[in-house]
């Protein structure tokens, strides 16, 4: 059925929980001597326990602008003790999260959004965020109608996994918020690629695509970095955050942002992940029931082979080789995070219409067609554009 008004849908069931630093055995801090420093997000209550996190920090690395919570680097005695503390919500590990992507990529007939490009949607107006690895702002079909950008991706001392090159300015470290992976740029062109006669054409071909670098060279970020990203297109008022991202473990730190960019009326699309024929495996931040979680198809309306199922899935759309821009061309990729820009895009296109994040992710869900999946893998059924924007796909 269709997400209710709150956005709790019939996940409401899922038992949501924080990574604390006694469950933290896969991020190293089980293992640390108590003088080792260690990097964690830290959660707090009030002003005393904001207070009490930055002078237990041996560096701040991050404090966030709207969520209460600050990334610090601490010793791990001095992060067992802040979690005791009554004025803290929470002590975990800043973990890290990776591009979805596989190897190898069509789907903008198979959603019939060609038939909302005839009727003149084309999502003008609409503002759709790539949370990924950057955008290539040189690529002839998203330039023209790439909006601004942002990195917070962390580099240094701070974990940085990459060895790439960087240039321009952050708020962390000296990055760009351009493409140096491909990813980023391969989702965008699915979101919202020009409608130019060359290359490809996105689901919403006017939208304003905004690059939110949280994912580095390498393709990974940390939970600070993702949450940092999240918060800040809350921030910049923007409709849509496309986050093709994931991992298996939950962070308190991204709960609050994709909390916050929800109360504050964004519609946060994530890829369901790339597990494979799992039973109960859709990934984080997709988890969240917040978020729009999108399952992929392949040519032959199955799921693809890759693509984690769960009763936290929303819509399936389509994943398996996908043709999209890279930097400096096009190449085909597979993936749910090739599956997720096809939602971003037709939400987009409602929202240029004046529906509210809510009203356009209701839209989206109660139109989807059923191919015949079971639920946990295709959620409310594929993506239909035309259906969403009340036009016949009666040929889809």
């Amino acid at each position: 059925m269709p997400r209710k008004a709150n956005g709790v849908s019939r996940r409401n069931v899922l038992k949501l929980t924080g990574g604390s630093l006694a469950a933290a055995g896969a991020t190293g801090l089980a293992s640390a001597a108590p003088t080792d420093k260690v990097e964690v997000n830290v959660g707090f209550n009030s002003e005393r326990g904001r207070a009490m996190t930055r002078s237990s920090a041996d560096e701040v690395v991050r404090e966030f602008n709207s969520i209460k919570a600050m990334t610090i680097r601490v010793p791990k005695k001095a992060a067992t003790a802040l979690e005791k503390n009554p004025n803290i919500r929470y002590v975990e590990a800043n973990g890290t999260m990776e591009a979805l992507a596989e190897t190898e990529p069509w789907g903008i007939d198979r959603v019939d959004a060609e038939v909302a490009h005839a009727n003149g949607d084309l999502g003008a107006g609409a503002d759709i965020a790539i949370v990924d690895t950057g955008i290539d702002d040189d690529h002839p079909d998203l330039q023209d109608h790439l909006g601004s950008g942002e990195a917070f991706v962390s580099c240094g001392s701070g974990g940085f996994t990459g060895s790439c090159m960087f240039s321009g300015n952050s708020n962390s470290c000296n990055v760009s918020w351009s493409d140096d992976n491909d990813h980023g740029t391969h989702c965008a062109g699915t979101a919202a690629g020009d409608d130019n006669t060359e290359g490809v054409v996105g689901v919403a071909p006017n939208a304003t695509l905004h690059a939110v670098k949280v994912l580095d060279c390498a393709g990974s970020g940390s939970f600070s970095d993702i949450a940092a990203g999240v918060e800040y297109v809350a921030d910049q008022g923007w409709d849509v955050a496309s986050m093709s991202l994931g991992g298996s473990s939950s962070s308190s730190a991204l709960r609050d942002a994709v909390q916050y960019a929800y109360d504050n009326g964004v519609s946060i699309i994530a890829a369901a992940g790339n597990s494979g024929q799992c039973t109960d495996c859709v990934g984080y931040p997709a988890a969240y029931p917040e978020t729009i979680a999108v399952a992929s198809s392949n040519d032959s309306d199955g799921q693809s082979s890759f693509s984690s199922q769960g009763p936290e899935v929303d819509i399936i759309a389509p994943g398996t080789d996908v043709y999209s821009t890279v930097p400096g061309g096009y190449d085909t990729f597979s993936g749910t995070s090739m599956a997720t820009p096809h939602v971003a895009g037709a939400v987009g296109l409602l929202m240029s219409q004046g529906y509210s994040a809510r009203d356009a992710e209701s839209q989206i869900l109660s139109t989807a067609k059923d191919i015949g999946l079971p639920e946990n893998e295709q959620g409310q059924g594929l993506l239909d554009v035309a259906a969403a924007l009340g036009y016949d796909s009666s040929d889809n």
